[in-house]
C-alpha cells in the first residue's frame, strides 16, 4: 500500500518543492485537489513540469462548493463537466483516478428541515445518472470515477460504504468504484473493518485521517486493525492523509507515515 498526501497540506511552493517535502516525511506521491471551474484543466502546463520532474501524482480528490448529487441541476451539470475534465486530466497525467462525495453541507436528515426537497428514488436516479455518464467517460480515458461516503452531518445521501458499492454496482461499470474514508467510517460503520471486507470487489483509493480529522496517530483509530483489514483483501492502492494537521507539517506528517508503516502499510 502507497503512502500519498494531499498537496495542500504539503510545504512548499511548487508541486517540485512540495515532493521533495513529501518524500522526506515518508510519501510516494501526491494527491492532487481538483478545484471548480475547471481549474485542473488551467494547471496542465504546472502539472506537465512536475510530471516531468518525477513527480507522482496518481489521484484527483474533488474541491468544489457543489457535486453531482445537487438539488440545482444547473449546479449538478457543472459538476458533471468539473469531473470529466478532472478524469481527463488525471489520465493524460497517467494517473489512475479522480471522486468526488455524492454532495456535502447541502442537506441533512439529522438537523433541521429534516425533510430533504427530493426523494431517496430521486437522490438514487440523478446519482445513477452521473456515475453512468461518468463512469462512461472514464472508461474511455482509462481510468476511475470513485464515488466517497461522506457521514451523516455532511451528506444524507450516501454515508456507508455498502451504499455506494450498491451504486456503483448499479452502473454495470468497472470503472465506478468507491473510495474508503476512515474519518466517516468511524462514524457510520458499526465495523469498520467487515465494510472494508465487504466493499473489496470496487474499492480502489483509501483516504485516511484518525477520529479527530487529525493526521493519523493523532486520535484513537485502531489502524494496526484497519490496514490487517485491507491486507486481508489484497488490498495494493494507495492510503492517502486527507486530514488537518496537529501541528507544523514537518512534524505531523513525519509522525503518521510512521503510524501507518508501522501498522503495515507503506515503506518498510
Amino acid at each position: 500500500m502507497r503512502l500519498t498526501c494531499q498537496e495542500q497540506l504539503l510545504p512548499g511552493g511548487t508541486l517540485q518543492e512540495k515532493w521533495d517535502a513529501a518524500q522526506a516525511f515518508g510519501y510516494d506521491g501526491i494527491e492532487l485537489r481538483g478545484q471548480g471551474g475547471h481549474r485542473i484543466r488551467e494547471r496542465l502546463p504546472e502539472l506537465h513540469r512536475a510530471r516531468r520532474d518525477g513527480v507522482v501524482m496518481p489521484t484527483v480528490c474533488v474541491e468544489m462548493l457543489h457535486f453531482i448529487g445537487d438539488f440545482d441541476a444547473d449546479r449538478r451539470r457543472d459538476a458533471l463537466e468539473n469531473m470529466r475534465t478532472q478524469l481527463s486530466v488525471i489520465a493524460e497525467l497517467g494517473g489512475t483516478a479522480a471522486m468526488t462525495p455524492a454532495a456535502y453541507g447541502m442537506f441533512s436528515r439529522r438537523l433541521p428541515p429534516f425533510e430533504p426537497p427530493r426523494d431517496e428514488a430521486g437522490d438514487r436516479a440523478v446519482l445513477l445518472d452521473a456515475l453512468g455518464d461518468l463512469g462512461e467517460h472514464a472508461r474511455r480515458e482509462g481510468v476511475r470515477i470513485l464515488l466517497e461516503p461522506l457521514n451523516r452531518y455532511e451528506d444524507h445521501m450516501v454515508n456507508r460504504l455498502e451504499q455506494a458499492v450498491e451504486l456503483a454496482e448499479a452502473t454495470g461499470l468497472d470503472s465506478v468504484g468507491v473510495v474508503a474514508d476512515s474519518y466517516h467510517m468511524n462514524i457510520e460503520e458499526a465495523d469498520p473493518q467487515s465494510a472494508l471486507v465487504a466493499a473489496a470487489h470496487r474499492l480502489h483509493h483509501v483516504q485516511v485521517s484518525d477520529s479527530n480529522r487529525l493526521e493519523p496517530g493523532a486520535g484513537h483509530l485502531d489502524w494496526t486493525a484497519f490496514v490487517a483489514a485491507l491486507a486481508s483483501i489484497g488490498y495494493a492502492g494507495d492510503l492517502a492523509a486527507e486530514c488537518r494537521l496537529s501541528g507544523p507539517a514537518e512534524q505531523a506528517l513525519p509522525k503518521a507515515a510512521a503510524t501507518l508503516r508501522a501498522a503495515g502499510a507503506g515503506r518498510a
